[in-house]
């Protein structure tokens, strides 16, 4: 009976050392994780894609998966997708920023954008296709010089 009551107890006190343990603690993978889905690659898309659509899985490591999509310019610019680009790079941009690390990554998360309305872009021919790569240039450039912090803006212009 005493061994049953020992075992109720470190059961329960392992159980509150559980939920003392601080939500933020995420994995130490954190970083390799948040990299793995910020690549220019359409792999690297794809995995960001399929873990956005099961961000309860991915929990513990407290992403932020906000997003204003494309913020103030149109989600779908003449009728072109770019609606889960502006997603992902908003969530590079949010989860690098609160790494601490975003100036290190931020050309790479332009560039993954990039990439991101370059495959939108190629399921198009003829002239929606020029067009559509001719919009996904304005949208890269803009982020290129508007996405920055207000530091980094004070040093560019």
């Amino acid at each position: 009976m005493h061994r049953l009551v020992a075992a109720g107890l470190t059961t329960a006190a392992a159980a509150v050392l559980a939920l003392a343990t601080p939500a933020s603690a995420a994995p130490a993978d954190k970083p390799q994780v948040l990299s793995s889905w910020t690549q220019t690659s359409a792999s690297s898309y794809q995995s960001w894609a399929s873990a956005r659509a099961n961000q309860g899985s991915w929990s513990a490591y407290g992403f932020d998966w906000s997003t204003d999509y494309c913020s103030s310019s149109p989600d779908n610019p003449f009728g072109f997708p770019f609606q889960n680009s502006c997603a992902r790079h908003d969530f590079g941009y949010r989860n690098y920023k609160a790494a601490g690390t975003f100036s290190a990554n931020k050309a790479r998360l332009d560039d993954a954008f990039y990439a991101d309305l370059k495959r939108v872009c190629s399921t198009y021919s003829g002239a929606k296709k020029v067009s559509c790569d001719s919009t996904a240039w304005t949208y890269y450039q803009a982020v290129k010089v508007f996405g920055v912090s207000t530091a980094e803006r004070s040093l560019v212009g």
